[in-house]
């Protein structure tokens, strides 16, 4: 395996949820560029792209975000949370997908955030309990008919893990269940 093949690896297999942040460093501009570029980089069915993501560094906004989000409150020591959000449906037309095609965006912003040197941790909203998705919809003006499937919360990290080791043989079948 060549260096950069194995760079790859490291970092997928290094990147852990961080709760735990330094809030006196940003995430510089260029380093958000690149992180949503990777963002929009991610495979989408019938490459719809429905994604929109709205990347919020004001404190008071991150701070009322961990105040809504019942598992969030690594939001107020975040620099940066970076919310997707989604088109459902598209000229009439139902987009099945849009889901899969978050998750896909979702794990390369907490993938690229790693590579440059960032923690995060992916914390979902379309699920939550007492209507936290229209909680935080209506903070970050989100239109009707977007929907918001998570946050990635963002900084320098003030934890670490070890790397992911192994396979769970638990979780592995070959050829049938």
């Amino acid at each position: 395996m060549n260096r950069i093949s194995r760079d790859a690896i490291d970092n997928i297999l290094s990147r852990r949820s961080i709760r735990r942040f330094d809030p006196s460093v940003r995430v510089d501009d260029a380093s958000l560029k690149t992180i949503l570029e990777c963002a929009c980089a991610a495979p989408s069915a019938n490459n719809y792209r429905p994604w929109h993501f709205i990347a919020v560094d004001s404190r008071e906004t991150l701070d009322s975000m961990a105040d809504l989000h019942p598992y969030g409150k690594m939001l107020k020591t975040a620099a940066l949370a970076i919310v997707v959000c989604s088109e459902t449906e598209r000229e009439g037309r139902v987009l099945r997908y849009w889901e899969e095609d978050c998750s896909a965006a979702m794990q390369n912003i907490l993938l690229s955030a790693n590579a440059l040197g960032f923690g995060s941790v992916w914390l979902g909203a379309r699920h939550g309990d007492n209507d936290l998705e229209g909680k935080l919809k209506s903070l970050l003006n989100v239109p009707a008919g977007i929907a918001l499937m998570g946050i990635a919360a963002i900084g320098r990290a003030l934890e670490t893990k070890d790397p992911h080791k192994g396979i769970d043989p638990h979780s592995l079948h070959y050829g049938k269940w």
